[in-house]
Order: structure tokens, then C-alpha cells, then sequence
């Protein structure tokens, strides 16, 4: 399929909802609010990586300590309470409104160079859909550098198979059971990481393949059914971003989003979303809505 770079685009957010359902990406310089949030970021990132650079520490220590840090590190970002008003204003800054708009937790990602450490608790993620890991159809995905990144150690989007199925092991998948027992368990996998994982089944032509690289503090926004992978960091330094995904409660309602050619996963992550405004749940009956569908479906296959 056509994919299109919106660069800077003034649409409103349904407009551009509409075009990132059909595999379109937009991208966004810095914007104060963006800057706020990364400046938060650094801040916590420095305190606990001490006198060492963060982009370069992983040459000056052993893995397991890098990983024992990141394992500290990046909860304290997630769950800390400045967050709750650092992404409120982003949506605001971008036309989002946050009586509709719904949000999960902003997490911390690192992609370390030269394969030093790419399981776990820094994953480098193979080419999947975020939708194999029970995301609804209408989730709207965020990524933001906090330092610099380039073309190596960015991430890829493989844009010739949004509308097209991949063969995939999604169907083994089940969302409650990689919150209880899997994703606690990141921090142990250092050397390897041996958790089930939808991943796909057939071979990948990663090209031709798209990678936006944009400046400390713009963003990407993109659909969750967009294939997707870590580009393999040889850049000699290690990148941090921040990713976090909205949904608006009128897509969710109406079940309007992308088009769903290949996910068979169980469970959604609908319950993880909280209202932009008051950070109240989403409800529940949409949740369970969701949940029951998704069953169904894996049942039929």
C-alpha cells in the first residue's frame, strides 16, 4: 500500500485518527510540552546512571548491571505522578480532546548498540503489530526520542503489509497471562529471553521499509496495526525513547479503527487506557465488549 508522511500536518485529531487507521504516519517537530516531557525523562535517566553518560554507559558496565539499573529505572518513570500531567498537556498541544481521549502509561525504552543487550527488560522488538498483543484496532501509537537518534537506531515500519495478513503466532497469545506471569519476568532475561511472544511464522521482507528519525522530542504517530520492528542499533550509542497510545472513546464505541488481516490474540489492553481528563477508567462494558469478540474470534480461528 501508498503510505504517506504527514510531516507537521495542522488536521484535526479525527482527520488525521482516520488516515493513521489507513496506514498513513505523521510526524511532529518538538513541541513544548514534548520538550517537557523529555527534559522529565533525562532528568531521571541521569540520576540513576550517575557519572556516566546514558548513550555511552553501556561501554563503561557489565550487562547485568545495565540491565539491574533499566529494571529500577524504567518503573519509576512510568508509575511517577508527573506523568499524569506531562501527557495531558501533550494531547492538548495536539488537538486531542481529553474528554475523549484515553491513554495508557508512558513507558521508557532503550535499544542498546551492538547487540549488548536485546532481551528483557531492552527488547528489541522483531517486525510484529502491536494488535498481536491484544491492542484494539483503534490505538493510536505515540514514540518520542528524548536524546538524539539516527537512521541506525530508530525503528522500521514495513508499511507493504498493513492491508496485507502475515502468518503469525498471535493465537497463542493471551494478554491476561502476559500480565500476570510474562512481563513481570522481563528483568531476568538478560542473556536471552525466552518468552512466548506473537512473532511471524513465515519470512519478512523488511525491505523496502520506512524510518522516520525525528529530533529530542518530536513525535511519531501511527497505528497499532502498523508492522513494525527495532532497527538493529549500530549506531555505537544507545537510544531512549518514550512511547505511549491513545484511544478516543467515539472509536472505540463505534469500532472504528484499522482493519484487522491477521491477529487472533485473546484479551484486550482496553482496561490499561484512562481518560485524558480525570484519569477516570475506561469502561467496562466496552472492555468486556472487546474481550468477548477477541475470544470469539481466536475460537473460530
Amino acid at each position: 500500500m501508498l503510505t504517506t508522511v504527514y510531516s507537521n500536518s495542522k488536521v484535526d485529531d479525527e482527520t488525521r485518527r482516520g488516515l493513521i487507521f489507513e496506514g498513513q504516519v505523521f510526524v511532529y517537530s518538538a513541541s513544548p510540552a514534548t520538550k517537557e516531557l523529555i527534559a522529565f525523562a533525562d532528568e531521571l535517566i541521569r540520576e540513576a546512571f550517575g557519572p556516566h553518560d546514558p548513550e555511552t554507559a553501556q561501554f563503561d558496565m557489565p550487562v547485568e548491571e545495565f540491565a539491574a539499573l533499566l529494571a529500577d529505572l524504567k518503573p519509576r518513570f512510568i508509575h511517577h505522578p508527573r506523568c499524569e500531567e506531562l501527557l495531558p498537556a501533550v494531547f492538548e498541544e495536539f488537538g486531542c480532546d481529553l474528554g475523549t481521549t484515553y491513554y495508557d502509561v508512558p513507558r521508557l525504552r532503550t535499544s542498546t548498540s551492538d547487540d549488548y543487550l536485546t532481551s528483557g527488560i531492552s527488547y528489541a522488538y522483531h517486525a510484529h503489530r502491536d494488535c498481536w498483543y491484544s491492542a484494539p484496532f483503534n490505538q493510536v501509537n505515540w514514540w518520542i526520542p528524548v536524546y538524539g537518534v539516527v537512521q541506525e537506531n530508530v525503528m522500521a515500519f514495513h508499511p507493504r503489509y498493513f492491508d496485507n495478513p502475515v502468518r503469525n503466532s498471535s493465537d497463542r497469545y493471551d494478554y491476561a497471562v502476559w500480565n500476570s506471569v510474562e512481563r513481570p519476568d522481563a528483568p531476568k532475561h538478560v542473556h536471552s529471553d525466552t518468552r512466548e511472544q506473537p512473532r511471524p511464522q513465515e519470512q519478512i521482507e523488511l525491505h523496502p521499509q520506512l524510518r522516520v528519525v525525528p529530533e529530542p522530542g518530536g513525535a511519531i504517530l501511527f497505528s497499532g496495526a502498523q508492522l513494525h520492528s527495532t532497527v538493529p542499533n549500530t549506531s555505537g550509542r544507545t537510544r531512549f525513547s518514550i512511547d505511549f497510545r491513545t484511544v478516543h472513546i467515539d472509536d472505540v464505541a463505534a469500532r472504528r479503527g484499522a482493519p484487522n488481516v491477521d491477529s487472533r490474540c485473546v484479551g484486550t489492553t482496553l482496561r490499561d487506557f484512562r481518560r485524558s481528563s480525570d484519569l477516570a477508567p475506561m469502561p467496562e462494558e466496552l472492555a468486556a465488549a472487546y474481550e468477548s469478540e477477541a475470544l470469539a474470534l481466536a475460537r473460530r480461528g
